[in-house]
């Protein structure tokens, strides 16, 4: 028989664990995320993005009296760490809400833990479809579905570009595949013919051999999905090569970052990729949070940390509005979100096939005297379109 002043001292440690937001003045949040590996990029801009959004929160007296302390930990976009991470953060740490991480292999392996350990999980930039089809109750997605994330490029290429025929090029992940799967779908509603769908391995540093079926079939356009280091590598070896097309084009991602430019210089103009977001949007704070991110790290933000930073704002406004602080009372208050971010409006909705799913508005952006600028659709346009665009022989 158990001491009656033991099972008192066990009592109130798993008291302590219970409760953590309730424990002191700051309100911690641990956020995996890659901080390491290839894809470090992307989690430095959301990294900064959830920091500057806390910032802002802080100054402004916190959540609910209680200050916001951030943490990260680095799943290095490796799916068993991410894995690994959010079961320490759930089962020790106690903490009653998942937000983060950001290749869809690791948002997959976090929204699995969460769902089982009936944990809330926002998920902030992560697009394979899979992940909010699994009839999950404690997983929200903030980001559009791969399955869209192109509408207005192909609303682009239809009322524009009219092809008739598209190359897929596509990486070998949760991210790529899914996406290739949504353009090949797309092209047949375009009305044109998918001439080559090609597959690389994440890593892939030489694209001649791919490149050169791109050639041999001759596509009107070459459509990309990938990461980053990829869809550099890809712009620059196309324009070694001189592989012409009418249009080069990029499922986000990496085609949707300033490293892009950055990394394939004048590989990167005229490429026109879709995006979920773009710094000239008219959405209350996105100005704000475009140029404090560019005055204080020099460069404007990807959409990446656009969602992160609105992220901060959608867990505040749920803690704000729910019941109490446990699980079921944060999922309950998320699933009823319904606001207005610097990354656009949030709320979590069941429809065409997805649960607690935020729809949004897509965006094509094209790269025009070394900048992005957004080209479609035309109310949100910040500089017209170039198309038809020059050959590789008409450039510089």
């Amino acid at each position: 028989m158990k001491h009656p002043s033991l099972i008192l001292i066990m009592s109130l440690a798993v008291s302590l664990f219970a409760a953590p937001l309730y424990a002191a003045d700051a309100l911690d949040l641990t956020i995996p995320l890659p901080l390491t590996g290839k894809q470090a990029k992307f989690g430095e801009i959301m990294k900064r993005s959830y920091e500057m959004a806390a910032e802002e929160i802080n100054a402004k007296g916190g959540i609910k009296g209680k200050k916001l302390a951030l943490s990260f930990e680095d799943s290095g976009a490796k799916p068993e760490i991410a894995r690994a991470i959010v079961e320490k953060l759930i089962d020790v740490k106690k903490q009653p809400l998942i937000v983060g991480e950001y290749t869809s292999s690791c948002a997959k392996a976090v929204a699995a833990v969460a769902e089982e350990r009936k944990t809330p999980y926002l998920v902030v930039a992560s697009a394979d479809d899979d992940i909010t089809t699994q009839n999950y109750k404690y997983v929200f997605r903030q980001n559009e579905v791969n399955n869209h994330y192109a509408d207005a490029l192909v609303s682009f290429l239809k009322e524009v570009v009219k092809p008739k025929t598209i190359a897929i090029l596509y990486e070998s992940s949760a991210f790529g595949t899914s996406g290739a799967t949504a353009m090949e779908r797309d092209t047949q509603r375009l009305g044109a013919k998918v001439v080559l769908k090609e597959k690389f391995e994440t890593g892939a540093i030489d694209f001649r051999p791919i490149l050169g079926k791109v050639r041999q079939a001759q596509p009107d356009v070459v459509y990309t999905v990938s990461y980053a280091n990829e869809a550099q590598l890809l712009m620059k070896q196309i324009k070694e090569l001189r592989v012409e097309a009418k249009l080069y084009t990029g499922g986000a991602a990496g085609f949707a970052i300033p490293e892009f430019i950055d990394g394939a210089k004048e590989a990167a103009e005229y490429v026109v990729s879709a995006t979920l977001w773009t710094p000239q949007l008219k959405y209350p704070g996105t100005k704000e949070y475009a140029e404090r991110y560019k005055s204080k790290y020099g460069g404007y933000p990807s959409y990446h940390g656009a969602s992160a930073y609105a992220a901060v704002y959608v867990v505040k406004d749920a803690l704000e509005r729910a019941k109490d602080w446990s699980q079921d009372g944060i999922r309950d208050a998320l699933k009823t979100t319904n606001i207005k971010t610097a990354f656009g409006p949030v709320k979590f909705q069941d429809k065409d096939g997805y649960q607690n799913q935020n729809f949004m508005d897509t965006l094509a952006i094209q790269v025009i005297k070394g900048q992005f600028e957004t080209i479609w659709p035309k109310q949100h346009a910040s500089a017209p379109y170039v198309y038809p665009v020059p050959s590789w022989r008409e450039r510089r």
